[in-house]
């Protein structure tokens, strides 16, 4: 069953591709860019902002008796920090990182996969 698995995945495209041009994992050793350390300090920030601000105005509005300011203020100040995450994930290039690592752990699994051909 495994040999059958293993030569099923070794026919298709995408495995020959990803085999026969190996993962670069250098780009994690160069020295981070400008760019790249802005957008995780807002990545970072984005979470320091989310739910303690969310929980903050939940407290407020309780103490102060007006559910409107959790009602309306929550899901603004979650959204504001989503669009403060997305726009810190796109200036730290996090797809084309996460692309370089998906790959890498692609290559590393079919690897394994496909050694239960030879055996």
């Amino acid at each position: 069953m495994q040999k059958k698995i293993a030569q099923y995945i070794a026919g298709r495209k995408f495995v020959q591709n990803i085999m026969e041009t190996p993962a670069d994992l250098s780009e994690f050793r160069e020295r981070p860019t400008p760019r790249l350390i802005t957008g995780l300090v807002l990545m970072v920030l984005s979470f320091i902002m989310g739910w303690p601000a969310v929980a903050a105005l939940s407290v407020v509005a309780v103490w102060l008796k007006k559910p409107l300011i959790a009602v309306i203020g929550c899901p603004l100040t979650y959204g504001l920090s989503y669009v403060v995450f997305i726009v810190g994930a796109w200036l730290a290039r996090a797809p084309h990182y996460l692309g370089v690592l998906f790959r890498y752990y692609m290559q590393f699994f079919l690897k394994r996969i496909l050694s239960w051909k030879e055996r």
